[in-house]
């Protein structure tokens, strides 16, 4: 299809200068409307505006500029069908073969703070998708380009093809025009969906969980592959969404990703950001098996490492701060399969480079907080579980004494480290720790007691001292028999959501062994 005439509106004004140039010297006609076509002047190409094409003015503050049968004739005019061109040629309609159309901002202008309703509603675009849409439906004569970042490849098939455009390629852009433009509506819907409402309102909850759930992502990153060689695999990131968590992470060396990586990788984030101060924590398959808290991220890296030197070979390795030498001696010799943080000190990253030739190394934000009412998405066996991210903080206030005896001040602040920790453990999970490290991880066991085994179990072969911890359980003790192995094992104080038909069981088996225990109210179950 040769492109004889094209139509050019674009909000976003980047390249359309030299774009234009390029379609004038092949030849091509070029209407345009307002700022568009004042720009195009100005870079000594020859336009046609789009009022004068058309015998009609540009109307209601340019709401009404493109909507017209000489616009859309042109565009809509099947080449192929003599009916169509001889309508063209009785009302003087010229056909239009490529449309160029940036739509106004809409998702930016509601993503910034502050903005108003009039403001937002002022930004969605009716000329603009009605073009394209247009274009795009009769793709079979006419291209549509909705993206700066097209324009080079769209000018190097005119050039190489003698001003015309394939099939293949109109039919390409038809369909990066279509996602675009339900990109767009879904943003408007999604917006307009929460406007005026409470989050405690049920139109607020329908926005979260509408009764049809539609959402656009992007291809981020084709894997290696997918939880085994056999399967494959990609990561794609939310159009749209707020850039949180992996959708912010830089790779700045090893090797291209894999499925599990990913997985693991969100997981260490996730307990990472848990820590406002320097903090370091270690993944394996989803589960925390190091963590801890210090004065620097060296000295945490240092004791994360030594909750369990044995699992942190191939584990997934973070830090909240500054990454510096302190942190890469402290992994001296240690195989990770990622390492990050929000940023790295000079010879930090190099040195990595140098030693850990296989480590993939990335730099990600970990700020918090997080966008209130993250939703979180989990394929299951013919459907799509959705649920809000479990950000949930423990409310010093809500925290209740069950036990004779109250925490100290010490065992309270070591007892908050836990809970958070405990919180990133597959269910069942016991977590044992001091104030600044992890100590026992007892998690994903079908029943508590086991896991309350395996914590004490697993820090004893590393050598961790027990007496003297506390401990965190995700969910109520059933029985009193998890809570009597962490107990024997030297645990000072308890920290569980309570709720068990056998609370007063177990709160009385804290009391018999001098046990302090504090009631939640809020489970975290990670399955």
């Amino acid at each position: 299809m040769r492109v004889r005439r094209a139509l050019v509106s674009v909000h976003d004004k980047t390249g359309i200068g030299e774009l234009a140039q390029a379609l004038s010297a092949l030849g091509v006609e070029i209407l345009s409307t307002g700022g568009t076509a004042k720009l195009i002047r100005e870079a000594g190409v020859p336009v046609v505006d789009v009022s004068d094409a058309t015998g009609f003015p540009e109307m209601l503050d340019g709401r009404v500029k493109t909507l017209h049968p000489k616009i859309h004739g042109g565009i809509l005019a099947r080449r192929d069908v003599p009916e169509h061109l001889a309508a063209l040629a009785k009302h003087g309609i010229a056909p239009i073969d490529l449309v160029v159309v940036a739509l106004y901002p809409f998702e930016q202008t509601v993503a910034r703070p502050g903005v108003t309703q009039a403001e937002a509603i002022e930004q969605i675009d009716v000329g603009g998708p009605t073009m394209i849409r247009a274009a795009a439906k009769n793709h079979a004569s006419v291209a549509v380009v909705t993206a700066q970042s097209q324009y080079g490849a769209v000018l190097d098939e005119l050039r190489s093809s003698a001003g015309s455009l394939s099939d293949a390629t109109r039919f390409r852009l038809a369909q990066e025009a279509f996602r675009r433009t339900a990109q767009y509506d879904a943003a408007i819907a999604s917006y307009l969906s929460g406007v005026g409402a409470s989050e405690s309102d049920a139109s607020a909850r329908n926005e979260l969980f509408p009764a049809a759930l539609r959402f656009e992502a992007e291809r981020a990153l084709s894997l290696r592959y997918g939880e085994n060689p056999h399967q494959e695999a990609a990561f794609y990131r939310r159009i749209g969404a707020p850039p949180v968590g992996l959708a912010t992470m830089k790779q700045l060396h090893g090797p291209e990703l894999g499925y599990n990586n990913l997985l693991d990788f969100s997981a260490a984030l996730s307990l990472l950001l848990e820590f406002a101060e320097p903090a370091a924590v270690v993944i394996k398959h989803t589960n925390p098996c190091g963590a801890a808290r210090a004065a620097t991220v060296g000295a945490a890296m240092a004791l994360a490492k030594a909750s369990d030197p044995v699992s942190i070979y191939g584990g997934i390795v973070g830090v909240n701060r500054i990454l510096d030498a302190a942190v890469v001696q402290a992994l001296a010799g240690v195989f990770v399969e990622i390492l990050f943080a929000p940023s790295f000190a000079p010879g930090a990253l190099e040195e990595i480079k140098r030693t850990k030739k296989k480590c993939r190394v990335f730099e990600i934000s970990c700020d918090r907080p997080l966008p209130a009412r993250l939703p979180e998405y989990r394929g299951v066996l013919g459907g799509l579980l959705v649920q809000t991210t479990d950000l949930a903080d423990l409310e010093p206030a809500n925290l209740k004494t069950v036990s004779k005896r109250a925490p100290t001040a010490a065992e309270l602040d070591a007892l908050r480290f836990a809970w958070r920790v405990g919180k990133h453990a597959k269910s069942n999970a016991i977590v044992l720790t001091t104030r600044e490290q992890v100590i026992g991880v007892g998690a994903g066991q079908m029943n508590r007691v086991d896991s309350a085994r395996l914590a004490v179990m697993r820090a004893r072969e590393i050598g961790l001292e027990t007496t003297g911890t506390v401990c965190a359980s995700d969910a109520f003790f059933p029985f009193r028999d998890g809570l009597d192995v962490v107990a024997r094992a030297g645990a000072t104080a308890v920290i569980q959501p309570g709720g068990s038909l056998r609370d007063e069981e177990v709160i009385a088996a804290a009391d018999e062994q001098g046990l302090a225990m504090v009631f939640t109210g809020v489970r975290h179950f990670r399955h």
